[in-house]
């Protein structure tokens, strides 16, 4: 894996050369993504045939540029309607749900092409200059480093309730607790499953996810016209290209921002298991532990936009070095890559950069070529998606319902997933009634059930030892650094209001 500037200069050239695989597949990409349910992985199980078909460069072409184009995808709903298409996109429209309502969705939507684009080609690039050395984080980040990393993400929740504690908290454990529902990882012993051999596995995710974000949204907007403010509307009415310039040049100015969160997203990318939704609340949170203006989070702020996005698109190279390297596929859909390559008689590991270059570095130059190729198709899509908001709701509703319905319906096709995604709208949309974040909720049913597994796992290995999660030095320079990121809000606002009273005084 030594690195050569000609073998990268003439991949990329011959990367180039499948364009007519990647563009159909960057469209195709951003409709499986933006449709609740689907995924790039399940979509390329579903044209498995068609890739074994095809040679190997250009059948790891197709699912690459599919992979890349989804992960962007799924941020389009959740900004515009309030639905992430993905549990990676979960924390898009924290911000970007806001901005859409207050008429700034084209923005909103620039913002959210040009962060993914720049994250994802930006850890695209490290990930193929730094292969050797970011294989090795996978070797070090055990079950308890990732004990500390799963409690990184759930201290959202704390963020979130900053304005409400106790209905923050009490959302938080209320969706840990849906999270906890399932056989239990080391016995198998069902815990609140109410007879139902459906949840013997868990709680599935997407069903969760539409219920809570899609149905509940569709409920409580067609208590009105449109789901636009009356400010959104006159900004909606004045139309052209301003709100995408506006949103290009926002993000370019924020480039340090796009810069760190994206780094978050490839170095959790390269630990096998863990995923988009891990990497995009731990950017959020990161994003507001260290913002100059934390209050503005959850209110159509671009920093909030920017961090769940650009992490969520660095992933995305993350989860390739582990299968390349030393052959453990990083996602579900590296995991389908590395069939397709045995299909095909290749060997992941060291010895594909010596025998096959082509096929080791092809995957990364052809991510990198997909995002500077989405930077010149999608962007200038957002003017005219952004006109979705302007749908009177008496239509978006049921649309909404039908499709999030289906969604849920897909990944395990049981009709039980339909009823649960309605009983999760229900919930949902009491919890909006009542003043509780369902985003609260979400966290502790996505990361719940991961931080029980790698606790029980570490204790396990430890024999029952709780001091286990402090017997690591990074697991403990992790926990320093979570601890200091949860005061250092509280020093920065004690800070701010000296500030505000020494003004005040002069």
């Amino acid at each position: 894996m030594e690195f050569s500037l000609d073998i990268f200069i003439e991949q990329f050239a011959r990367t180039f050369t499948f364009w007519w695989v990647i563009l159909p597949s960057i469209f195709l990409g951003l409709v499986v993504g933006a449709i609740p349910g689907f995924s790039a992985a399940n979509t390329i199980i579903i044209l498995l045939p068609l890739t074994l078909a095809m040679d190997p460069e250009t059948g790891l072409t197709f699912m690459i540029a599919l992979y890349a184009s989804s992960r962007m995808g799924a941020g389009i709903p959740a900004i515009l309607v309030n639905i992430p298409g993905t549990a990676g996109a979960a924390a898009t429209p924290l911000d970007g749900y806001p901005m859409a309502r207050q008429g700034k969705a084209q923005q909103a939507l620039a913002i959210s092409f040009v962060s993914s684009v720049l994250g994802g080609l930006l850890t695209t690039i490290v990930a193929l200059l730094a292969m050797p050395w970011l294989s090795q984080v996978a070797y070090y980040l055990h079950s308890v480093e990732m004990i500390v990393i799963m409690i990184f993400g759930i201290s959202l929740i704390a963020t979130i309730a900053a304005r409400d504690t106790l209905k923050g908290l009490i959302a938080g454990f209320f969706g840990l607790m849906i999270g906890y529902v399932g056989a239990d990882v080391v016995y198998e012993a069902p815990r609140g499953t109410f007879g139902f051999l459906e949840l013997y596995d868990g709680v599935p995710l997407i069903p969760a996810l539409v219920g809570l974000f899609a149905v509940s949204e569709a409920f409580a907007v067609i208590e009105g016209e449109s789901i636009l403010t009356q400010r959104g509307r006159e900004l909606m009415q004045k139309g052209g290209w301003g709100g995408t310039i506006d949103g290009l040049r926002e993000t370019l100015k924020r480039w340090w921002h796009v810069v760190w969160t994206s780094m978050i997203g490839l170095v959790i990318g390269v630990v096998p298991g863990a995923g988009a939704a891990i990497a995009s609340f731990v950017a959020y949170q990161q994003s507001r532990t260290f913002s100059k203006t934390p209050e503005l989070y959850g209110t159509g702020h671009i920093e909030g936009l920017i961090a769940p996005e650009a992490a969520n698109n660095g992933v995305t190279s993350g989860t390739l070095i582990p299968l390349l390297v030393i052959g453990v596929p990083g996602g579900a859909t590296a995991a389908i890559m590395a069939v397709v390559l045995q299909y095909h008689g290749v060997t992941v590991g060291p010895d594909l950069f010596m025998n096959s270059p082509e096929l080791a570095y092809g995957p990364f130059t052809a991510m990198a070529v997909t995002y500077a190729l989405m930077m010149l198709t999608v962007l200038p899509l957002a003017r005219y998606m952004s006109n979705i908001t302007v749908v009177s709701t008496v239509y978006m509703a049921p649309i909404i319902i039908a499709f999030t319905l289906v969604g849920a319906f897909v990944p395990r096709e049981y009709t039980f997933d339909m009823y649960l995604a309605l009983g999760f709208g229900v919930i949902g949309y009491i919890a909006r009634k009542t003043g509780y974040h369902v985003a609260a909720i979400l966290i502790g049913v996505i990361l719940g059930p991961l931080l029980e597994q790698y606790f029980l796992r570490a204790l396990r290995i430890a024999q029952g030892d709780v001091m286990v999660v402090f017997s690591s030095t990074i697991g403990n320079i992790l926990w320093a650094m979570l601890l200091l990121s949860i005061i250092f809000p509280y020093l920065m606002e004690a800070r701010r209001r000296k500030a505000r009273d020494r003004d005040a005084t002069a």
